[in-house]
């Protein structure tokens, strides 16, 4: 949660030149990235009723519906559906573990460590995809990215280190940092799937394969929902509406008309805007550790983004 602008790249014409600020694409940024940072607090209240998979599959479902919509709607939209066993395969691969796997993992681990925390761990995602390109796509392995890998892991120990709930946060770092982990190795496989068709048709098919790859735990929706509060419905609905849904279309629009560069660059705020909302909605605020320690990963991925000139994808929804 997420997250996303190598998945939306493609969808983006050049930016506009207008040295004037452009207001509607501001507007558009400011949407996709407070709908991105209130995702970890959606997902922290509803997992009060839910368990990880069945909110996944039930946010993807709502996500993939509505994703259906905005994609059919394009002139030639069944013409983009990309023909061949390797791009479906890559994009299946990068839906299993990034819109899936990705998604379980942090609502687990937002079962344990709060909102805020959370979205801390999983900043260290792009410094992860930036680590990955070097090895895989030969990019190299700077000493600047070096460098912001070892102050990120500092904050991460700090973050395992000073928690208040033992075992329990323990694990909560745990399946944090495995959430970015797969969200980094699902751009990785989403970067060749883009080679073979655009943004939103990638995420429209991922959401639907994503939702498939979680249809065993459908049951346990059913049962879970059939128990929950309306407030968890209206959650789950929420962040398969609006972060994935309304969220990647927000930043395609703005991304077609601003540098990716400088847009890159407002998802820091994603971290601080979760605190804030976890604090103010669920009375929830992370320990002056991870404070510190998130403090320390931001950094980290800051330095690591000096390695090179290429932005490096932000951190994911969500």
């Amino acid at each position: 949660m997420s997250t996303e602008l190598q998945a939306l790249r493609p969808l983006a014409s050049p930016p506009t030149t207008d040295r004037g600020r452009d207001w509607p694409s501001a507007a558009a940024a400011l949407t996709a990235v407070l709908l991105w940072a209130s995702a970890f607090v959606a997902i922290r209240d509803a997992g009060r009723a839910l368990s990880p998979a069945p909110m996944a599959l039930m946010r993807l479902v709502v996500a993939a519906v509505v994703l259906t919509v905005l994609a059919l709607a394009r002139p030639g939209a069944l013409r983009r559906i990309p023909r061949g066993r390797k791009p479906l395969l890559l994009i299946a691969i990068y839906a299993v573990l990034w819109l899936a796997g990705y998604t379980v993992a942090l609502n687990t681990a937002e079962r344990h460590v709060d909102a805020g925390t959370a979205s801390l761990l999983v900043n260290v995602a792009p410094l992860l995809v930036a680590f990955g390109a070097g090895v895989l796509f030969r990019e190299g392995l700077p000493r600047t990215l070096v460098l912001g890998a070892l102050i990120s892991m500092a904050g991460v120990v700090a973050i395992a280190a000073g928690g208040s709930g033992g075992h329990r946060d323990l694990l909560g770092v745990l399946f944090g940092l495995l959430a970015a982990m797969l969200y980094a190795a699902g751009v990785l496989v989403q970067k060749a799937a883009l080679r073979h068709a655009d943004g939103l048709t990638a995420i429209w098919l991922g959401c639907m394969i994503g939702a498939i790859a979680l249809l065993p735990w459908a049951p346990q929706l059913v049962r879970e929902l059939a128990a929950a509060p309306t407030r968890t419905v209206l959650d789950t609905l929420y962040l398969g509406l609006f972060p994935t849904a309304l969220g990647f279309t927000a930043w395609s629009y703005a991304l077609s008309r601003t540098p990716a560069g400088r847009l890159t660059a407002t998802t820091y705020a994603v971290p601080a805007l979760s605190i804030v909302l976890s604090w103010l909605l669920l009375g929830e605020a992370p320990t002056a550790w991870a404070l510190v320690g998130g403090a320390a990963c931001l950094v980290g991925v800051a330095v690591s983004r000096r390695a090179s000139a290429k932005p490096v994808p932000p951190r994911t929804s969500r």
